[in-house]
């Protein structure tokens, strides 16, 4: 007597044919607050303030990203001018923002992207296309990407 299979019959599993998008440029802010070199730090900070952001891209006339202005920057400025009895009213961003600044590529996975910021201890990272800012991804953006996925299709993201 045969052994009958009390399972039914199986489905073929489908192979997922919609690729997740979890790249970068998925998930960067493209609508960003930017500065210049000649704006004062007072100035710099009142809008930090305004729109609860912690720093932002530095950019010249073309849009090419030159620096990056930190609240840390502002806040080393006005301590420092404090101490030594000076004016801030003179103070620049161009005299205090960080001009070595790492990017990100926009096609590299959010993932991907988190491990950067764990091991750089960035906020934010600037992304460009052809010498262009083109937007900014932070850390929220990517907490909001992995909320957006759920944990579920992590692994299905990976190539």
């Amino acid at each position: 007597m045969a052994i009958k299979s009390f399972q039914g019959s199986r489905k073929q599993q489908q192979k997922v044919t919609e690729q997740l998008s979890c790249r970068v440029c998925d998930y960067m802010t493209r609508d960003l607050i930017t500065f210049r070199t000649d704006q004062k730090i007072f100035e710099v900070v009142e809008i930090l303030i305004k729109h609860k952001i912690s720093g932002g891209p530095v950019v010249n006339e073309h849009n090419e990203l030159v620096g990056i202005i930190s609240e840390g920057d502002c806040l080393k400025q006005i301590s420092d001018n404090r101490y030594y009895n000076m004016p801030v009213e003179k103070d620049t961003v161009g005299e205090r923002m960080m001009t070595n600044v790492d990017t990100l590529d926009g096609n590299m996975n959010v993932f991907d992207a988190a491990r950067i910021f764990l091991e750089s201890k960035h906020r934010r990272f600037p992304i460009l296309e052809n010498g262009k800012l083109v937007g900014q991804i932070s850390q929220k953006d990517v907490l909001k990407a992995a909320l957006e996925m759920k944990g579920e299709n992590w692994n299905s993201t990976i190539k």
